[in-house]
């Protein structure tokens, strides 16, 4: 099984905004990143981005409320890929050759009512299809990614707005103005990257890693690998999604769900090795 890239890494730049506690872009920085595209046939597409390695911090110090994001911890992550977006519903379509029921209809929306199973099965006939090991990132994987190298609670700083994220706008975090609440899934791209110049991390739909759920970091792997335990349905969901608060969307967020349950407000993005 391949674990590269299928075609040459293509450059692309992007704009990733920083905001303050009351909401206002107080910077743009510009980024460049690499990413290749994998054809799924029928005149669709996959891209995957580059994720450089490194060490971060993984976890939060500074809210009691949520005992299962501590220990704060380091976390040694290995280069590797992740999807752009999270997978849609003509990618699905295009690897799968059926529809998911989902809540949210239409070809650039992303796949809601995904269960963990269903993300596995789509990595399983995309690698099959591919001859590459496509599979869902491990949680530390997903929050390194996420975090993009900042150590604040939103990639874009300290707080959130709906002009950078799709969740319950009604809800306020720091000192920003409330905002919109869509009850909708967006498609790909409607708002900024982060400075790896992915998408949708925060909020949209809560998304599948492939860790085994644990009430708390204790005793967790140190090296950007996947927490399994054998016989384990629960699992492990990050990023928030259009119905919740922003509270919900930050980047130390972790939410337990049963392998097999469908929710309108769950998806998936790939990795790749």
């Amino acid at each position: 099984m391949k674990t590269g890239p299928a075609n040459p890494l293509v450059e692309f730049s992007f704009e990733t905004p920083t905001v303050n506690e009351r909401g206002e872009v107080v910077e743009t920085r510009p980024g460049i990143a690499h990413q290749f595209s994998q054809d799924l046939g029928s005149g669709v597409s996959l891209e995957m981005v580059a994720i450089p390695g490194g060490k971060a911090q993984m976890g939060s110090a500074g809210h009691a409320g949520y005992p299962d994001e501590h220990p704060q911890h380091p976390t040694f992550i290995s280069p590797f890929f992740l999807g752009k977006f999270e997978v849609n519903q003509e990618q699905w379509q295009a690897v799968m050759g059926k529809s998911l029921p989902v809540r949210f209809i239409g070809p650039s929306l992303p796949v809601d009512r995904a269960c963990w199973t269903d993300g596995m099965d789509f990595c399983k006939k995309l690698s099959e299809k591919t001859g590459r090991a496509y599979r869902l990132p491990s949680e530390a994987e997903w929050e390194y990614a996420c975090r993009a190298g900042s150590a604040t609670p939103f990639y874009f700083g300290p707080t959130l707005t709906t002009n950078l994220a799709n969740y319950v706008g009604e809800h306020t975090y720091a000192a920003e103005p409330k905002g919109i609440y869509r009850h909708s899934t967006t498609p790909g791209g409607s708002f900024p990257p982060n400075a790896f110049g992915l998408y949708d991390m925060h909020g949209n739909l809560w998304e599948w890693c492939a860790d085994s759920w644990h009430e708390d970091y204790a005793g967790a792997p140190l090296d950007g690998s996947a927490w399994v335990e054998r016989g384990a349905h629960s699992r492990v969901v990050r990023g928030g999604s259009w119905h919740e608060t922003p509270a919900h969307c930050r980047s130390a967020v972790r939410l337990k769900y049963d392998q097999a349950e469908r929710d309108d407000f769950v998806g998936f993005r790939l990795a790749l090795t």
